[in-house]
C-alpha cells in the first residue's frame, strides 16, 4: 500500500482510480486511506454479512432473555470495535 503526504490528495485519487490503496499521512502520521470504490463496496458487503450472521445467531438463541433495542445496539457496536 502506498503512502503520501496530505498535500497530494489528487495523486491519491488518481492512484485509487487505478486500483491502488493509498494511505494519507499528515506530519508523519497515518490519518486516512483512499481506496478504490470496488474495495469500499466489498468492505460494506462484508460488514452487512457479519451483521446478518450476528442477527441470525441472536434470533436462533433459544433463551428467553430479551433486551431493549438500545442494549442490543451497544452489543453490536462493541463487537465491531
Amino acid at each position: 500500500m502506498a503512502s503520501i503526504q496530505a498535500s497530494k490528495v489528487n495523486e491519491a485519487l488518481e492512484r485509487a482510480e487505478h486500483g491502488e490503496r493509498v494511505v494519507i499521512e499528515r506530519e508523519g502520521r497515518e490519518v486516512a486511506a483512499v481506496i478504490p470504490i470496488e474495495d469500499l463496496r466489498l468492505f460494506e458487503e462484508l460488514e452487512d454479512e457479519i451483521d446478518l450472521r450476528e442477527a441470525l445467531r441472536v434470533l436462533a438463541d433459544e433463551s428467553d432473555e430479551t433486551i431493549p433495542w438500545e442494549e442490543a445496539e451497544k452489543r453490536l457496536d462493541a463487537r465491531r470495535g
